[in-house]
């Protein structure tokens, strides 16, 4: 933090909680897309999917990842949902 304005102090301690918020819905993320791989069966699944997809829309809805990443993402999920027995 080598500037000495005002705003930008005030812009870096923003920063810095943005952050942090970020990280913690980037890895709410990644463990709720685990969660829906690492199922047992078909019903397990969809149940965890119904989770992620939740964590998934309001991950992109904060822009901590692309709107079409999200989508991409969900659908990839679905694919491999649809391969569960």
């Amino acid at each position: 933090m080598a500037k000495r304005h005002l705003s930008a102090i005030r812009e870096a301690r923003k920063n810095i909680r943005r952050r942090i918020r970020n990280r913690a819905r980037r890895i709410a993320l990644k463990k709720a897309v685990k969660e829906v791989r690492s199922a047992e069966n078909k019903e397990a699944a969809l149940k965890a999917f119904v989770a992620a997809q939740s964590v998934i829309d309001r991950a992109a809805r904060h822009r901590v990842i692309h709107p079409n990443a999200a989508s991409r993402l969900k659908s990839r999920l679905m694919k491999q949902i649809a391969y569960l027995k």
